[in-house]
């Protein structure tokens, strides 16, 4: 009886083993998050066998998603304002957000490009660009890292000399990505961004106090379902999950500091 006991309690472990190996988390997040959500994904997944299915894009397309249904379980935005518009709509479990990383927005050149810094002046962003360059970004009326761009070229007075020249791409990646590859001779993206592409270099930072705060709140949505949501983001909120987002650029925000 005692062997039968115990073969029923090891067969029982293994189906709970197995069970939890088929589950899976759906996890819509914005572009910039992508390298460090990967790499703390793989490491989640390799302890607890709970697989990470990601979708980068900007926060504004992922909203809009999640609003039209698409089944994510786990939202994280590249600012407050996306995650107000679902929680407005009740879509996100508000018990469950944080604001959880900080970010800094900068300019970056090709890697190859002549200027090593660049002052934020009209001056030298117009010798930058040169006669027909174009700078990149983020579609500045609703992609995160274009509304913080353009909030700060308003703060410091360069709005109206560059909004002509702007190149608005649909997220931060693909914006990074006309720089990285020499269609563009300046961008403006995340610190994060510029240190997962060795094809550009950042020339300039913009001041902390030139743009509202670059906040990335994290939250369960309405429809998640099963505790591998719940778990992922206890991970992310964790220490195990520290090292991926400050290897990637990103500032952590001490517990307590980032509840809603």
């Amino acid at each position: 009886m005692i062997g039968f006991a115990r073969a029923v309690l090891v067969a029982s472990l293994l189906l709970g083993s197995a069970a939890q190996a088929g589950e899976s988390v759906t996890v819509f997040a914005a572009a910039s998050l992508k390298n460090a959500l990967d790499e703390a994904g793989k490491a989640f997944t390799a302890q607890t066998g709970i697989a990470i299915k990601p979708s980068y894009a900007a926060s504004s397309a992922l909203a809009r998603q999640i609003e039209s249904g698409a089944p994510a379980e786990l939202f994280a935005s590249a600012d407050l304002e996306w995650m107000d518009y679902l929680a407005k709509k009740n879509l996100v479990r508000a018990d469950t957000r944080v604001n959880l990383l900080n970010n800094r927005l900068v300019v970056v050149a090709p890697k190859d490009a002549k200027e090593a810094d660049l002052a934020l002046t009209a001056d030298a962003f117009a010798k930058a660009l040169g006669p027909d360059g174009r700078l990149a970004t983020g579609e500045v009326a609703s992609v995160p890292v274009g509304k913080y761009a353009k909030a700060a070229l308003e703060k410091l007075g360069l709005w109206g000399t560059i909004q002509p020249r702007l190149a608005q791409a649909d997220n931060v990646r693909a914006a990074l990505a006309l720089v990285s590859r020499g269609e563009a001779p300046l961008g403006v993206v995340y610190a994060s961004d510029a240190k997962s592409d060795p094809g550009v270099k950042v020339i300039a930072v913009f001041p902390e106090d030139s743009h509202p705060p670059v906040v990335y709140p994290f939250a369960l949505t309405a429809e998640a379902k099963g505790e591998g949501a719940v778990r992922f983001l206890d991970f992310l909120k964790g220490a195990a999950a520290r090292p991926y987002f400050e290897a990637q650029g990103f500032s952590v925000i001490p517990a307590g500091q980032g509840a809603k």
